[in-house]
């Protein structure tokens, strides 16, 4: 369902202008200079209303987070709620992660988080998937070898493939689980999509991928 167009969009945009990344390619080999540090980078690709890179931004000082979200009538409420947060470690991009490689030089990205990504369940969308190999070699292209991919989901069918996937593209897979909430996992960030699954008693697959080279 197509989200209805928020009120002011373009003014709260601008509110936050000091938290988005205008013009990612000119920081491409130079992160560091733009947050002033030299703090591990991770990259949340998709993330909605923001709770998760809140939450993961105030738990985990020392790193640097850059959220990706294609839809501005989205990433604004993120934006938002990271200012109200005084949080000084997060950054935003309102781009499509397909073009990733443009933004990030070879081993400039330590961890990506893909939560609850859209499962494209019909065979011929596969390709659309953010664990297909189109992806997946996007993603090769900006970590270093030991460099991680968390991925979270409520789709059992999407889990499955991703799994194959991961393992056909040199990604050793670690504390996977098929019911993240009794899995006795410390350290999780519940996302809004991973609240309203829990509220309906759907358990929650998670995985964590680990690039071999």
């Amino acid at each position: 369902m197509r989200m209805r167009k928020k009120k002011n969009c373009a003014v709260r945009m601008e509110r936050c202008a000091a938290l988005r990344i205008a013009e990612p390619e000119r920081h491409k080999g130079g992160w560091k200079d733009l947050f002033g540090n030299d703090a591990p980078i991770h990259i949340e690709i998709g993330c909605g209303k923001g709770a998760f890179i809140t939450g993961m931004a105030r738990a985990h000082p020392d790193v640097n987070f850059i959220a990706i979200e294609k839809v501005e009538d989205v990433i604004v409420m993120a934006m938002e709620r990271v200012m109200a947060a005084e949080l000084t470690n997060v950054r935003f991009m309102d781009l499509d992660a397909e073009r990733i490689e443009d933004f990030f030089e070879t081993g400039e990205v330590s961890r990506i988080y893909l939560n609850f990504s859209d499962p494209w369940k019909k065979g011929k969308q596969a390709k659309r998937r953010l664990t297909h190999k189109r992806f997946l070699d996007r993603y090769k292209a900006v970590l270093p070898i030991g460099g991680e991919i968390w991925f979270k989901t409520d789709n059992q069918k999407l889990f499955e493939f991703s799994l194959n996937s991961f393992a056909e593209e040199n990604f050793k897979m670690k504390n996977i689980t098929l019911d993240l909430h009794n899995s006795g996992f410390e350290g999780n960030i519940v996302t809004e999509y991973e609240q309203k699954f829990l509220d309906l008693g759907q358990p929650i697959y998670r995985l964590e991928a680990v690039y071999t080279g």
